[in-house]
């Protein structure tokens, strides 16, 4: 598994730590976020981590600001990706097996290491179940697509 992850000033430490947990599992990590705590913008962050997963050039992507929020933001204006901030693992899990989300977001301000490893776990190890989530996941792709939404225009 190949995995980018970014960040920005605040979540220098997280990513760092995220970054080492996940190579300790042999996964691959492509580092597209700042190493610095000098004030760095989150959403050069959130769109270089969604660039590659809409590139394909990566299985998925995790992105880490303050927040969260802001970075998931970012991330999501990249056509192609689905970017959830979740602050606990269950909705980390279900944003894949139901959202087939492909870019997880947290924040280091607001959750400790540990739950982001959980919430990490939780996230790659999940499966889109696909079946009657696989038309909400195309009506998502239909309002990116189009900026229409044709079942909510009838």
């Amino acid at each position: 598994m190949k995995l980018a992850i970014g960040n920005d000033h605040a979540a220098v430490e997280m990513k760092k730590e995220i970054q080492k947990y996940l190579e300790e599992q042999g996964v691959e990590v492509v580092n597209v976020g700042t190493d610095s705590t000098e004030s760095f913008d989150y959403p050069i962050a959130g769109y270089k981590v969604g660039k590659l997963v809409s590139e394909g050039k990566v299985d998925g992507g995790i992105a880490i600001c303050g927040t969260g929020i802001g970075i998931s933001l970012a991330a999501n204006k990249v056509k192609g990706v689905r970017a959830c901030a979740c602050s606990e693992p269950y909705s980390a899990e279900m944003s894949k097996r139901h959202n087939n989300a492909n870019v997880i977001c947290f924040g280091a301000r607001v959750i400790g290491i540990e739950t982001a490893k959980q919430i990490v776990d939780a996230w790659k190890n999940a499966k889109f179940e696909g079946g009657r989530h696989e038309r909400r996941v195309a009506m998502i792709t239909e309002i990116e697509e189009t900026g229409k939404l044709k079942a909510a225009e009838d």
